[in-house]
């Protein structure tokens, strides 16, 4: 507490100033932070006028038992007018002295409650609030900030924001008052004591400021040694971590690493303990002094007849000096204080300022009351930037237009880097286009809600994100009143359902950090299971199955064919054997799409895909598995690959045999695939 009957405790304690007035300087400037910051305790002002009553109160209260002790000393124990002691007015002295003593604790207990409460609501809010406007901002701000930025400001910025009512403001009143209180205590007692402690105490105040200023700094070092030794756990001990040390045998290594750290540790927590102990030799000294000195000048006053000076005065006297350490040193501290409050308040609204980039317009529409019918997505000469993209660089995507017709499966291949990712990005408006237009279900998607088009949409992403939870529960994460009936159908459709009820909990089974405890392929299976329990007319594809082996792939394959019936697909691929069965591929090269047809019609060009396929046919019997390979083999279409190639390699590169590559493949025509060996059809 702040006041109190000890009062002086300030609001940010225990830290490096030098470090901190350093970090404070590096805050954003926001205007009118002070106006801002008074609103965000509005809804709790009464309760905070009547935290300030009690501060004010308590801090008042603590220099009375002072007087008390006087007036025990000098009328009840030792009476000046002589005689014995006055034992019914000492016990009256001690119950108003312990009476005291009872109602500053209760104080004590409601001002910690009132204020604990009042700041902890109002991080609360304020955690929920950034919380949502960081829900609302676009993807691309996520990709272009580290994840640890934004968590630090939800933790320790807004965490930080507690102390500013629970300490600082209640410790700023409360230091004041007892400052104040305890001066005017010691010139009602004896100006002439006063004088003596007030020039001997700021040399106190100082020497105990210089202490904790070399504590703090250790404190700092030992701190981010902490965090270093967390670090070091966090990496080595997560599942990739110790994959990653055993399957290198690195166990010894970072056992050395963390020993080394924490032999750092040691060090500092040593220094911690001895630092300043000279200081504190000092300041011990000092403080015994200052009484000591009291007394000294007491009986020089009292031996020169200078003043009445009793022995209750000078015992009421050292007892209220003895209380205004440290008040004075959470004053010296103000400025600190403030600042630092300021600063956190200020990279918390800095965030609250952003704007989203993406935001639902005023009149916008729901896709049920689109013009078009719901799966048709449509781009209109579309061109897109990055937004931290350099203005003189080249699009992304420039001039790119196609239409997918309601259950339509439409595929885009290319190069990486030639912008397939971006095109399924901007079909739900995950990102905002630049020039052109992307309509979905007839309407421009920047006239329609993004909660309509999302609810419209599914996607199946190569890195599948899976909960530390159970199946159950990441496959509800997509429609969280689903039945045990439609779960089962969704995981049948995805062809995981024989496994998962193969497992010992089954649905209930914990899937581990990231679905580690799952292979891929079983890993994406239960995330088509999640797109196809949400049921969505658009589906998108994003290479689904490019991080797995060739018979997870076939079966996984099966499982996103089941799911794109009947509903509109984009997907992208750089195995071209997923998309051969597309009703349209587009193959986009620079941002712009240089060819379009069926898998059959792009073999028989020899452009781009053809060359592609060439590339990809030796590591792949998919391919060859079509007449129209072979006719593009023995036909006019190996020279148009010859041709083109001249122009992107050297004749003894790697892309140059994609044609020999191509014919001897050929052959492979009647040799059993390997993923039909190892998983044979269920008829």
């Amino acid at each position: 507490m702040g006041g109190g009957m000890g009062g002086g405790r300030g609001g940010f304690r225990g830290v490096d100033e030098s470090a901190q007035r350093k970090l404070n300087a590096e805050a954003p400037r926001i205007s009118g932070l002070g106006a801002r910051v008074m609103t965000l305790f509005q809804a709790y002002r009464t309760r905070i006028l009547f935290t300030g009553v009690l501060v004010v109160v308590g801090a008042a209260i603590a220099v009375i038992p002072p007087l008390i002790v006087q007036r025990i000393f000098d009328d009840a124990l030792f009476p000046v007018a002589g005689g014995g002691p006055h034992i019914d007015l000492l016990i009256w002295l001690v119950v108003i002295m312990v009476a005291l003593f009872l109602f500053s604790a209760a104080l004590g207990v409601a001002q910690t409650w009132l204020t604990s409460t009042v700041g902890n609501s109002v991080t609360g809010d304020l955690r929920v609030r950034l919380f949502e406007h960081l829900q609302a901002m676009e993807l691309g701000f996520f990709t272009r900030t580290k994840t640890g930025v934004i968590q630090s400001r939800l933790q320790n910025d807004v965490g930080g924001v507690s102390g500013v009512l629970t300490n600082t403001v209640t410790s700023i009143l409360g230091n004041v008052v007892t400052v104040i209180a305890s001066l005017v205590a010691m010139i009602l007692i004896d100006w002439r004591l006063t004088l003596i402690a007030v020039i001997l105490m700021p040399f106190l105040v100082i020497v105990q400021r210089r202490v904790g200023q070399v504590r703090a700094r250790i404190a700092g070092e030992t701190q981010e040694s902490l965090s270093e030794l967390t670090s070091i756990t966090q990496e080595t001990l997560s599942v990739s971590g110790m994959l990653l040390s055993k399957s290198f045998n690195r166990q010894r290594t970072e056992s050395e690493r963390y020993q080394a750290e924490n032999r750092n540790q040691v060090k500092l927590q040593v220094r911690r303990a001895m630092s300043g102990q000279g200081f504190f030799a000092v300041v011990q000294v000092l403080m015994a002094s200052v009484p000591a000195v009291i007394y000294l000048v007491s009986g020089y006053l009292i031996a020169g007849g200078a003043g009445a000076i009793t022995a209750g005065t000078v015992v009421a006297f050292t007892t209220v000096q003895a209380r205004l350490l440290q008040p004075l040193m959470g004053l010296m501290r103000v400025s600190l204080d403030l600042q630092t409050s300021s600063a956190l308040f200020a990279r918390i609204f800095e965030y609250l300022d952003l704007v989203p980039e993406i935001e639902d317009a005023p009149d916008a529409i729901s896709v049920r009351d689109a013009p078009g019918p719901r799966g048709r997505i449509e781009f209109a000469d579309v061109v897109f930037r990055y937004p931290d993209a350099s203005p003189d660089a080249r699009p992304t995507l420039q001039g790119i237009s196609f239409v997918a017709e309601p259950g339509q499966h439409v595929a885009f291949v290319g190069p990486s880097g030639a912008g397939k990712t971006t095109v399924l990005y901007l079909a739900p408006r995950l990102y905002e286009v630049h020039g052109g237009a992307v309509l979905f279900a007839g309407a421009d998607v920047r006239t329609l809600t993004q909660e309509s088009i999302i609810d419209d949409v599914g996607i199946v992403s190569q890195e599948t994100y899976l909960f530390h939870a159970t199946i159950r529960e990441n496959l509800l994460y997509a429609k969280p009143e689903a039945t045990e009936e439609e779960l089962i159908a969704a995981c049948t459709a995805a062809n995981i359902h024989h496994i998962i009820v193969g497992f010992e909990h089954g649905y209930d089974t914990v899937v581990g950090e990231r679905g580690y405890r799952l292979s891929g392929g079983e890993k994406q299976r239960i995330a088509i299971a999640r797109v196809l329990l949400k049921d969505p007319p658009v589906l998108l594809l994003d290479e689904a199955t490019s991080a797995l082996d060739t018979v997870s792939e076939r079966v996984v394959q099966v499982a996103l064919d089941e799911a794109a019936r009947g509903r509109t697909t984009l997907s992208i691929a750089h195995r071209l054997s997923t998309v051969m069965g597309a009703d349209v591929i587009h193959v986009l090269e620079a941002g712009q799409i240089v060819e379009s047809g069926t898998h059959a019609e792009l073999l028989a060009r020899g452009g781009l895909y053809a060359e592609l396929a060439a590339e990809q046919v030796a590591a792949s019997q998919v391919l060859a598995t079509e007449t129209a390979v072979e006719q593009a083999v023995t036909g006019g279409a190996a020279a148009a690959l010859t041709e083109r190639r001249a122009d992107r390699a050297p004749v003894d590169s790697a892309g140059a045999d994609a044609v020999a590559a191509l014919t001897a493949a050929v052959p492979l025509l009647n040799t059993p695939r390997a993923d039909a060996r190892v998983y044979p059809d269920e008829s």
